[in-house]
């Protein structure tokens, strides 16, 4: 389990463990959408199994943006007075919005690791 979280935060293939799935790492930061391969370069597996694939990725996203969010918040609450104090609403999108790029990229590893073809 920790191997293939390991092997997810490094932008390896699911079924090598080789090859990588962006062209660019999972911190590489540009203005530019993420570029993706569409096969491993070392093992040749499909990453995109049918058009619409990723379409489930977004709901992984949602996830990672409500834990980044829930996160902000209770690191950020005991230097407020208040319980819910509004300041941190612009501290919390912030950070959200920090992290989008990083949020597309994992999101689509993930997911692309829950559909992981294993072999026995």
């Amino acid at each position: 389990m920790l191997k293939t979280i390991i092997n997810m935060f490094g932008n390896k293939c699911p079924n090598c463990n080789k090859g990588k799935i962006f062209e660019k790492g999972l911190l590489h930061f540009s203005f530019s959408f993420p570029k993706m391969h569409e096969n491993c370069s070392n093992c040749g597996t499909k990453f995109e199994k049918e058009p619409g694939f990723f379409f489930g990725a977004m709901f992984v996203s949602y996830g990672l943006g409500v834990a980044e969010a829930l996160m902000t918040y209770f690191i950020c609450m005991p230097f407020f007075e208040e319980t819910f104090d509004l300041r941190i609403i612009p501290i919390i999108g912030a950070v959200i919005l920090s992290l989008t790029l990083v949020n597309i990229k994992l999101s689509r590893i993930i997911w692309i690791y829950m559909f992981k073809e294993y072999s026995m």
